[in-house]
């Protein structure tokens, strides 16, 4: 978390179409940044994922946000789970868009990556029957009447 606000700006504002026409120079501008993770493979997959975004963006009904959610029907799924043990690390969901996403050319995205990331974009609400948050997330993915 201390390293977000430098990989934001040294990610140009995690803008994609900006990440995408990084070149050899840009990298290496990159590489010498000790605010942030200086890892190639990690940034060379971060520039394959931008231009995998672009394709996706533009090639798919609804764009990357569409795609994204034909792999929960078009609604968050919701689990009612009471115990924080039976939240799984991984689903049939998460690992079908793992596959998926990777066969478009993304990198570092593993199931238990994915799941995470589903979580957090509302794409599965995992939060305990017991959360207060449970309740509000399940009535903001109910169809309006």
């Amino acid at each position: 978390m201390r390293k977000r606000p430098a990989f934001r700006a040294e990610f140009e504002g995690f803008d994609p179409d900006r990440i995408a026409r990084w070149d050899e120079a840009r990298i290496a501008q990159a590489l010498a940044n000790p605010g942030i993770i200086r890892h190639r493979g990690k940034i060379e997959a971060a520039i394959r994922g931008a231009r995998a975004w672009q394709q996706i963006e533009a090639q798919e009904p609804g764009g990357f946000s569409g795609w994204i959610w034909s792999f929960t029907g078009g609604a968050p799924i919701r689990n009612d789970r009471a115990d924080p043990a039976s939240i799984p690390v991984a689903t049939p969901e998460s690992t079908a868009l793992s596959k998926a996403l990777k066969a478009r050319g993304f990198g570092y995205c593993g199931p238990v990556t994915v799941l995470a990331f589903m979580q957090a974009s509302g794409l599965v609400n995992d939060h305990l029957t017991g959360c207060f948050r449970h309740a509000e997330i399940t009535a903001l993915s109910q169809p309006s009447g």
